[in-house]
């Protein structure tokens, strides 16, 4: 038994994780006040910091103000002598002009940028153009053996468009036996749709946008990407993308489709039964892109409380600190402040980091706390650390993810991003008894959060990673209410200049999920085991894998 962290075996886990004596931790708990939270999230999402785009003035006023928080709480730079890891992005913005022209035999349509598509290059090139293309329709533009499923069977897409629908045949159907039922799976992404598309040599992927679909309406489309679009700095300059990517909103599918004698309802029908195949439509489509490039360097900020007994090995706690930053060419507010998404996560880790520094005692392991950027970009940041880590992957116990904290109150559950997936569940679990809560499975699993945020980079790289978020069972009001609440949210403020602080926010429910997740890392931080994924995770053979060889 230490002076400080007591450990009690914890009989209901699977694995042996200890529960942490409370104490022990009073004095670290105390360290996680709503005043604290309330203000580091007042000062990321205000104006000054400009919605906090990478490679902004609203970039250098959030690493200046993080590096010094992580400074004055005595935490050691985690790169040696400083906190930042530099991140190569090149950014390409499109021409908003840009128009795509569709000829059918009936006539030639052409549809506006913003409102009724959306299209852009990763290619890292002054302009591209994709000139009477033949269209094929590729159903859910998936290829999973997995899943006995081919959207591409029998079709050759060179040199072609593809249309394609948001989402996977489970969702579409809310057949338990097709993929994961109403659960996306990595299949229903927009990033893995398009990577396919890349693979099968296609010349440009047009996803078809669904509201329930996708998860969020055509404004978030129209607004995530539109003006710089970021991406790593690779080799090949990108080159092994499709020419173009994009978005049709579901109207110009439809009309699209009806211009080649097809029907959108009848086309999605077909496309969820087994043994789809691909139709060729006879439509012909153009669309020229005219970028302006910019390249730059970004920051991860990784601090680091060195362990006292095995400082070689690290549990890590991250959040994205960076958000849509400003849009010049809107009227009003032009400023996407990302009060929730993700000014309060970030401030979390700061109180997380004050919370273990409160500690009369190191941890045994070392905690890094790691706040990455261009997570709005498609996790650009965290798949930048994963590819090269700060500290090794095979050495890194686990990762906790923070991506938009709870701003409505106590509640009596705790969601789990992915619950199923690996052995922090019970970890997890052990920390709400603390609080009387119970941990429940994502009710909006068919939007597909779980390869939306962080810890995905992590995930894929063989890392166990708890992405734990907000419960829905509100102590005062109940479910129904906190539900309206966070479509409400979705509706008026995810990824608009609306997600500004509000004072009124009531806090106490993000210190209560902050209070969970520091009992989770402070267990992990003080046992010798390695948690695993659950065996029927896809990450865990690259896990066992990365083990063996450590």
């Amino acid at each position: 038994m230490r002076a400080v962290i007591l450990f009690v075996c914890a009989s209901v886990l699977s694995v042996s994780a200890c529960a942490v004596d409370d104490a022990d931790l009073t004095g670290a708990l105390d360290a996680l006040t709503v005043t604290d939270l309330a203000r580091h999230i007042e000062v990321l999402a205000s104006d000054e910091f400009e919605g906090r785009g990478p490679s902004s003035p609203g970039e250098a006023k959030t690493l200046a103000y993080l590096q010094e928080e992580f400074r004055t709480l005595g935490l050691e730079p985690g790169t040696g002598d400083s906190f930042l890891q530099e991140v190569p992005l090149v950014a390409i913005t499109a021409d908003p002009k840009a128009a795509l022209t569709v000829r059918s035999p009936r006539r030639t349509a052409t549809y506006r940028y913003g409102s009724d598509f959306m299209a852009w290059t990763k290619r890292v090139v002054g302009g591209v153009g994709v000139r009477n293309a033949e269209v094929v329709f590729v159903g859910y533009g998936i290829d999973a053996p997995e899943y006995g499923w081919n959207d591409y069977e029998g079709v050759d897409v060179a040199g072609k468009v593809v249309l394609m629908l948001v989402n996977d045949p489970g969702f579409a159907t809310q057949d338990t036996s097709l993929f994961d039922g109403n659960a996306m799976t990595y299949y229903g992404r927009w990033t893995y749709k398009y990577e396919e598309a890349a693979r099968r040599g296609a010349a440009a992927a047009f996803v078809i946008h669904e509201t329930d679909a996708a998860g969020y309406g055509w404004d978030v489309v129209s607004s995530s990407w539109s003006g710089e679009q970021f991406d790593l700095v690779r080799d090949d300059n990108n080159m092994s993308r499709v020419v173009v990517e994009g978005w049709l909103t579901g109207e110009t599918a439809r009309v699209m489709l009806e211009e080649a004698g097809e029907d959108l309802a009848v086309l999605k029908t077909a496309a969820t039964q087994r043994g789809f195949r691909s139709k060729a439509l006879p439509l012909r489509v153009s669309v020229d892109l005219e970028n302006v490039i910019r390249r730059s360097i970004s920051s991860n900020v990784v601090a680091t409380l060195p362990g006292a007994m095995r400082p070689d090995e690290y549990v890590l706690y991250m959040a994205h600190w960076d958000h849509l930053g400003r849009d010049a060419t809107l009227q009003g507010d032009q400023i996407y402040n990302g009060a929730l998404d993700n000014a309060t996560g970030t401030a979390g880790l700061l109180l997380l980091a004050k919370a273990f520094v409160s500690l009369e005692e190191r941890p045994e392991r070392s905690v890094v706390f790691l706040a990455v950027t261009a997570e709005e970009q498609g996790l650009l940041g965290s798949a930048y650390y994963a590819s090269y880590p700060v500290y090794p992957l095979a050495q890194t116990v686990a990762t906790i993810n923070m991506d938009g904290l709870n701003i409505l109150g106590p509640m009596r559950d705790v969601t789990v991003i992915g619950l199923g997936q690996s052995e922090l569940d019970d970890y997890l679990t052990r920390a709400a008894q603390s609080q009387s809560r119970r941990i429940r499975p994502d009710p909006e699993a068919e939007k597909g959060f779980y390869f939306r945020s962080d810890h995905f980079s992590f995930a894929k790289e063989g890392v166990p990673s708890l992405y734990a978020d907000a419960g829905i069972d509100h102590v005062e009001h109940g479910e129904e209410w906190t539900r309206e609440r966070r479509d409400e949210y979705t509706r008026q403020r995810y990824h608009k200049p609306g997600d500004e602080f509000d004072p009124a926010w009531d806090l106490q429910g993000a210190i209560d999920d902050l209070a969970l997740l520091f009992r989770v890392g402070a267990m992990l931080a003080n046992e010798r085991t390695f948690p695993n994924w659950r065996e029927r995770s896809p990450f865990k053979a690259t896990r066992d894998s990365v083990m063996a060889g450590r």
